[in-house]
């Protein structure tokens, strides 16, 4: 996949709108845009979506430490890409939204479980440590696949937008 120079630009500043949004929410616990954010992205860039995705997760690491609890952000978010590229892209224009808002939810609601095998390799959790350890995030979880789904409204606005500005790309003067 060989980007160009406006790709690159564009992703890296994509990527930044991810790390920054992560930023102003944190107040809200579990609730940010990251899953809206990697759908919209996915939806309009496929296989490219990657870039924004892992400059985030680089941003993350770089600016909060590249700790243990970074290490399953390596893989989570691509799992919500991959659920999102195997999706049909000819889909009814009116049950879109909901798939996209599901997809979106069900990643939140499962986040704690696909960090799971990370968490349970670097802690040397046994099998009932590991089902502990995601008993013990069902709260958050819950949060999570609730607000994901909440602002997962947001996702089909944010992927028309990112078409047209693709579309408009290189008829400036």
């Amino acid at each position: 996949m060989k980007l160009t120079a406006r790709e690159i630009t564009v992703f890296g500043m994509l990527g930044a709108v991810m790390f920054a949004s992560k930023l102003l929410m944190e107040l809200l616990p579990n609730v940010h845009l990251l899953g809206v954010l990697t759908t919209a992205y996915t939806l309009t860039y496929r296989k490219k979506a990657l870039y924004p995705v892992y400059i985030y997760i680089l941003l993350n690491g770089l600016f909060s430490g590249f700790a243990l609890w970074w290490v399953p952000y390596l893989y989570v978010w691509a799992i919500l890409w991959g659920a999102v590229m195997i999706l049909p892209q000819n889909m009814p224009r009116r049950v879109r939204p909901a798939v996209y808002m599901a997809v979106c939810a069900a990643h939140g609601f499962l986040f704690g479980t696909l960090c799971a095998p990370a968490q349970a390799f670097l802690f040397g959790l046994d099998w009932k440590g590991a089902i502990a350890w995601i008993v013990a995030g069902l709260p958050f979880d819950f949060i999570h696949g609730v607000s994901n789904f909440l602002c997962g409204t947001l996702i089909i606005p944010i992927a028309n937008v990112l078409r047209l500005a693709e579309g408009n790309a290189g008829n400036h003067s």
